[in-house]
């Protein structure tokens, strides 16, 4: 099936609207998350469905709003997709309600061992997770080193911070930076990414 964004570019696993580096595309094939052979994605899932199981938190993965435009049926009790279109940019990955905080998050991977790319976040994400600062929520980004093996919380002020800092040449943040900035998250059985755990942390220290 193809699908294709607003502008009418082809959607392809190796390439976003704007560019055809996107880190996280690059790394769509299944990689080896916390010797279980699980995708960041997948494990966050399925964190998810452990929160939501045990009555912790009600998180789920937003969905991409398509408009279809060509519809094969081959027979009269089935429809094949052929072509559809983003409606519009998606915006973050997952958001939900965890004791009485509306959280919003996106989720990032890169192959990278000693930084992670800017070009991996774009403005209208950024300008999203402004909105929702703006109104009280806790915005943050979960960040997959894959060749390393380790995984963090960065919130959404630390990387906004840092991601202005493109104004000025940079072209990415470090891993010394996300370790001093971010939490680091220790991947487990169940839930398989506990970043409510992370979320917990960042909560007291605000308060």
């Amino acid at each position: 099936m193809a699908f294709r964004y607003p502008n009418g570019q082809l959607f392809s696993s190796n390439s976003t609207p704007n560019s055809t580096a996107n880190e996280t595309s690059k790394t769509a094939k299944r990689t080896n998350f916390a010797n279980r052979g699980m995708r960041f994605e997948e494990a966050i899932n399925h964190s998810n469905d452990y929160y939501l199981t045990h009555d912790i938190a009600v998180i789920h993965k937003k969905p991409t709003p398509l408009q279809i435009v060509k519809v094969d049926y081959p027979r009269r009790s089935a429809a094949v997709i052929k072509e559809a279109y983003f409606r519009q940019p998606s915006t973050t990955d997952y958001n939900g309600v965890y004791k009485g905080y509306y959280l919003d998050f996106e989720a990032k991977e890169t192959k990278n061992k000693t930084s992670f790319p800017f070009k991996n976040f774009h403005e209208h994400q950024i300008n999203h997770m402004r909105s929702c600062l703006k109104q009280g929520g806790i915005c943050f980004i979960l960040l997959w080193f894959s060749s390393i093996q380790r995984c963090f919380f960065l919130s959404s002020e630390v990387l906004i911070t840092l991601w202005e800092q493109q104004a000025s040449g940079k072209k990415s943040m470090t891993l010394t930076q996300v370790e001093t900035e971010g939490i680091e998250i220790y991947p487990k059985i169940a839930p398989r990414i506990p970043y409510l755990d992370a979320v917990d942390e960042f909560i007291c220290k605000k308060e």
